[in-house]
């Protein structure tokens, strides 16, 4: 009987270790930089800006509260390069929306991470776990 209760503590116990190491730890990673990486690999076309908030921008506000909710697998990847890849997959939805509303601008970007939002007008925040990684940003449509 021993023998299976020590087999069952091992099990809990690795089932909590693996739970533990699943919890999305957030990351800050440069966010006009990770855009001129997707620009120059012709993943954006460069027609549509993006401005973090506390950015300035000007122009005629289109659409304000347009949010972005993006995953991708990070499983054996590293936070920089995951969180790189879903960045750009929230970039393009924001580009292609903005243009098919007449806007060129994506301003007033934050992270809105399971809706919380966080301000930075440097970082855009992106929580990566063990299997994947998730960016979530929220901006304003604006025609400059």
């Amino acid at each position: 009987m021993k023998i299976k209760q020590l087999a069952l503590a091992a099990v809990l116990g690795l089932g909590g270790i693996m739970t533990a190491q699943a919890a999305d730890q957030m990351h800050d990673f440069d966010f006009q930089n990770a855009v001129k990486r997707a620009v120059a690999d012709g993943v954006l076309d460069g027609s549509v800006k993006f401005y973090l908030a506390g950015t300035k921008s000007g122009g005629r506000v289109i659409e304000r509260g347009l949010v972005t909710n993006k995953k991708t697998n990070g499983f054996a990847k590293s936070a920089e390069s995951s969180c790189d890849h879903v960045l750009r997959s929230a970039l393009i939805q924001f580009e292609k929306t903005a243009k098919s509303r007449g806007a060129n601008a994506v301003t007033n970007i934050v992270s809105y991470y399971k809706s919380n939002e966080s301000r930075n007008n440097k970082t855009y925040q992106c929580a990566k776990g063990t299997a994947l990684a998730g960016v979530a940003l929220k901006g304003d449509l604006v025609k400059l």
